[in-house]
């Protein structure tokens, strides 16, 4: 009689252990990622996808040096570096990058290349081009300086979002942060003083290009307030009505607490965006964001735009080997494909 209560007991059984198993099965099926989920994933997921299908490419890269080397530079690399970073950390997890901010310094284009003159940094990045002088600062301390264009970047204008004019030429904008044009209505626009923001030309090196290029090397005007980073910059805008501010593309066409500017190269040519046609309001931001017009900046019909350099020092050193190994990935398709994702143009 045993056996058979064994296997009544059993027979009992029977049904939640099918139905455990029928659990484990379905448990199974829906904890496996869908193949759409990809699109969903963050930067550094996309980068894994990226460098799994690219591994053949990235072998030429054989110069990668090992260690932990500090560079810094530009704010404007600073959409490139989210795209970067996590890029070369699990591509070459030996060669370790550490940004280094100055201690008593706003970062800059100006600032980095001091501090890689001082030894500090292994390699700088730029926003614009090395300076006579610091190309003989570096001969006196028995430094040769290379300077590398990795990317083509535009310079856009931020405006309050209800400002309503049209745009500005090259010598419009000039002569606002000259002094020369100090309220709206005298571009088209509403009868409203013009309060211009930007950062120290001293530190920065898209303020410094602006003055060379945009000025023509004049100085700013009395009205001009200098604020510390782009963010203050466009928080600026955000609440002065009259405000203006001009920093990289990348960082200000997508913000929505602001309206970007088009710009036209000469009276009565043509205003073009620095975004991509039309224009997303700022009420509908962030469900929906400007996107750059890269394809202006690339064919040069946007009329305000420049390389963007890294920094080298020519010495042997594992310095350089850094410098150099740093700019070959930037300039790999894998690189250029990244520095357009992050919102520039890509040179090769």
């Amino acid at each position: 009689m045993k056996p058979q209560g064994n296997t009544k007991s059993l027979l009992y059984l029977l049904p939640g252990i099918a139905l455990m198993g029928l659990i484990i099965v379905i448990w199974g099926f829906i904890s496996k990622p869908s193949p759409l989920a990809g699109t969903a994933r963050n930067d550094s997921a996309d980068v894994k996808i990226f460098n799994a299908s690219n591994a053949a490419s990235l072998a030429s890269l054989s110069d990668i040096p090992d260690g932990l080397f500090n560079y810094g530079g530009s704010t404007t690399f600073v959409p490139l570096r989210a795209q970067l970073e996590p890029f070369i950390e699990q591509t070459f997890p030996e060669f370790e990058l550490r940004y280094t901010s100055p201690y008593s310094k706003t970062p800059g284009s100006s600032v980095g290349i001091e501090m890689l003159l001082e030894g500090q940094l292994s390699f700088s990045e730029s926003s614009r081009p090395l300076k006579p002088q610091e190309y003989d600062t570096a001969q006196q301390r028995g430094i040769e300086l290379e300077q590398i264009p990795i990317a083509i970047d535009g310079i856009a204008v931020a405006v309050h979002p209800s400002l309503a004019v049209d745009g500005l030429t090259i010598s419009q904008l000039g002569d606002i942060y000259q002094g020369l044009i100090t309220n709206w209505s005298e571009v088209g626009g509403p009868d409203l003083p013009i309060q211009p923001f930007s950062r120290p030309p001293s530190a920065a090196g898209t303020p410094e290009f602006f003055v060379e290029n945009v000025m023509n090397g004049a100085d700013f005007g009395q009205a001009v307030q200098f604020v510390d980073s782009t963010t203050a910059g466009l928080r600026q805008v955000e609440s002065t009505l009259g405000g203006l501010y001009f920093a990289s593309a990348p960082e200000i066409v997508p913000q929505c607490q602001v309206k970007t500017l088009p710009l036209a190269g000469a009276d009565g040519a043509a205003f073009v965006p620095a975004y991509q046609a039309p224009l997303v309001r700022s009420a509908d931001c962030p469900e929906q964001r400007n996107q750059l017009n890269v394809i202006a900046f690339r064919s040069g019909s946007y009329p305000l735009t420049r390389r963007l350099f890294v920094i080298v020092k020519v010495n042997g050193s594992t310095d350089e080997a850094a410098g150099r190994a740093y700019t070959d990935i930037l300039l790999s398709p894998e690189g250029q494909t990244l520095i357009e994702q992050a919102g520039f143009v890509s040179i090769r």
